[in-house]
This record gives C-alpha cells, structure tokens and sequence, in this order.
C-alpha cells in the first residue's frame, strides 16, 4: 500500500497533491478539480486513500483506493 495523496492549498497559490509525509508537492494546479483528478489517479495505482481537503485546511472528504478498514456494509 502506498502512501495516501492529499489535495490542499498550496502556499503560493492553487492547489497541491502531496503524499502523506512528504516535504514536496508531487502536483501543483490552479483548480482543486484538477489536483483530485491527479491525487485519485495516483491513489488508485498506489492503492492508498485519497484525502480531499477544504480551503480552511480541514477535511473535506476521503476514498479509499485499497484494502478498506471500514468496507461498507451491502
């Protein structure tokens, strides 16, 4: 399992992807839109989580893309 990818504000400006624990952004885009398309396809061939968050920082959503603690009950 990879490491999980998570969309966030970059500091300069727009939007970044960056695996959990690292220094560097993998991705840098203007919109959000574009930074989860990237983080999703990144966390599915990874099989991580992909963890979305909200212009204040705080999390706004998550899919898991591997083996998931919590599957969904059918």
């Amino acid at each position: 399992m990879g490491r999980n990818q998570h969309v966030t504000k970059h500091p300069s400006g727009g939007w970044q992807v960056k695996g959990a624990g690292n220094e560097k952004a993998t991705a840098v885009t203007t919109t959000q839109q574009a930074a989860i398309e990237i983080a999703r396809v990144i966390a599915q061939h990874q099989q991580s989580e992909l963890v979305i968050h909200g212009r204040d920082g705080r999390i706004r959503a998550k899919d898991s893309y591997g083996n998931d603690n919590c599957p969904p009950k059918g």
